[in-house]
């Protein structure tokens, strides 16, 4: 039988091409990334399919469509969720392959993928791209047909909505409806974390178009964010002594790791065979002398042959006390300072410890983030190391004074104040005195005084579903993060500067379908040439 060659591929002569086909190329692929594709992989191919593919041209006129919005639409969604799930599934690999080597596997009980948080994480970032463009894309074109003169009678009958719906942020505010679907992914500490990180983001921005629009021209010279880090650190400071299920994990194991002078670690020569309390022990202690209303130290060298030297609620702390210097009044401080009688001089001596241990810290986190920077250094070397040092010493003394104050502050609470007078309260105005601190930061430590803010916000709003302050409903964070949306939105709407972050302002236009643009920077260009 002879060989008729290869069949005839759909794309080739006169033949139409499936719609079905067509429409789910289109969907797909773009031409202008056929064209890339075909150019480096197709084109080069000796199989069957490299032969049978379509010429640029012929593909570009077999998918041309007036209106290719919604299909740009739908390509950018499929790219998100296939990117969102690929690297979801490489990070499960690092965590279990790299980072938990060494350490007991946790047995995982396999779930369908439609149950799986990764699927429903990638299922929802994806939908929610895919929504805001259309949504977007919607109210932009019923605003414009409401503002025309055929739609007068519409506006007559139903001012108000006609207002709601002309309105010059209508679109912003009603493509913003696209986050209720974050609730596809499962309810847990992450959905929580995006809420209130979106929500703080907004809020910031929303101040700096208020600021632009000159609301707090008369302001005084210091006020500023860092006023943020009183209350944002006594609430942390009282949590971490009183709620700790309610704390970030990580914050309470910065804290009790870089504070040796207040936090006494198991001696080096202690015997192995007697007990000694953890640092978890030794806070939970400090939390009960204070409901207590701190009683008296009563120093085992002194009275040797007392029967109880301890309250029976805090005797697992008797090995960090049983040894404090008999001068010492306050419990207390015989707890945090048993072998110096001094509060003052220990307070000097964190210091003396503390500032060059965050100083190499913070030179080498402050170095990292400066490498995308390097072409500045090799400019102008003096400049940018003058300038990196002022910022790690500003840091250091920050964190040193915050974390030092903190806990130097009990002890001069102590001979301030009775000992039934605000009891456990006084944690609070003791991590509010640390904050203080962030003045040093006021010009250039916004980002630190929100991540702080942040972790408060979480503490709190568990501390109060906790104690029974306010209820836990279902999916609040889903309408903290669609309304959070709307502001964020409706300021880059408004004032596109007032976006701080590039990355941001770049991330709306994608949401938005505009792509991967800086609508600064093109105000900033009218602005001039109107000038």
């Amino acid at each position: 039988m002879a060989d008729n060659g290869p069949e005839a591929s759909p794309w080739t002569g006169s033949a139409k091409v499936d719609p079905v086909l067509r429409n789910a190329i289109r969907y797909t692929i773009s031409a202008k990334e056929y064209r890339t594709l075909h150019e480096y992989l197709l084109k080069q191919s000796p199989t069957i399919l490299g032969r049978r593919a379509p010429q640029p041209s012929k593909y570009d006129a077999a998918i041309k469509h007036k209106d290719d919005y919604n299909a740009a639409a739908v390509r950018a969604s499929l790219r998100v969720f296939l990117a969102a799930q690929t690297g979801l599934k490489l990070w499960d690999i690092i965590t279990e392959q790299l980072l938990q080597r060494g350490k007991p596997i946790r047995s995982t009980t396999k779930s369908s993928l439609f149950k799986s948080p990764n699927f429903r994480l990638s299922i929802s970032v994806s939908l929610i791209l895919l929504l805001h463009r259309v949504l977007h894309r919607f109210f932009t074109r019923l605003r414009v047909n409401l503002l025309t003169k055929d739609a007068a009678p519409f506006r007559r009958r139903n001012p108000r909505i006609s207002k709601a719906l002309t309105a010059r942020l209508a679109p912003a505010v009603g493509a913003s409806l696209a986050g209720f679907v974050l609730g596809v992914y499962p309810g847990d500490q992450f959905r929580i974390t995006v809420a209130i990180y979106l929500a703080t983001r907004a809020a910031e921005f929303a101040y700096n178009a208020l600021e632009d629009d000159g609301w707090f021209k008369n302001r005084p010279w210091w006020f500023g964010s860092w006023m943020l880090m009183p209350p944002v650190f006594g609430q942390l400071l009282h949590a971490f002594l009183f709620d700790r299920d309610c704390f970030p994990t990580s914050y309470g194991n910065f804290i009790l790791k870089n504070t040796p002078n207040y936090i006494q670690k198991r001696p080096p020569g202690y015997p192995s065979q007697l007990a000694w309390p953890t640092n978890e022990g030794i806070v939970d202690g400090l939390a009960e002398v204070s409901r207590l209303n701190y009683p008296a130290f009563v120093s085992p060298i002194l009275f040797p042959s007392a029967s109880q030297t301890l309250p029976p609620s805090v005797s697992h702390i008797s090995p960090i006390t049983s040894s404090a210097h008999p001068s010492i009044r306050a419990l207390t401080c015989a707890l945090l300072h048993p072998h110096e009688p001094s509060c003052m001089r220990t307070y000097v001596t964190f210091f003396l410890g503390a500032v060059p241990m965050f100083a190499k810290f913070f030179t080498l986190i402050f170095g990292l983030f400066s490498l995308p920077r390097y072409k500045l250094f090799l400019k102008d070397p003096v400049k940018e190391i003058d300038q990196l040092a002022k910022n790690v010493l500003r840091t250091t003394i920050f964190v040193s004074g915050a974390i030092g104050t903190s806990w130097g502050s009990i002890c001069l609470f102590q001979y301030l104040l009775p000992r039934t007078f605000l009891p456990t309260q006084r944690w609070f105005w003791g991590g509010f005195l640390g904050g203080m601190w962030g003045f040093l930061e006021r010009k250039k430590g916004r980002g630190q005084f929100l991540y702080s803010t942040r972790a408060s916000i979480d503490s709190l709003w568990k501390v109060g579903v906790k104690r029974g302050w306010w209820k836990s409903g279902k999916n609040r964070d889903v309408w903290v993060f669609v309304a959070s949306l709307m502001l964020l939105n409706a300021v880059y709407e408004i004032n596109p500067n007032a976006v701080t972050s590039g990355v941001v302002r770049k991330s709306l236009g994608m949401l938005r379908g505009e792509g991967w643009v800086d609508r600064a920077k093109f105000t900033k260009k009218e602005e001039v040439e109107e000038e």
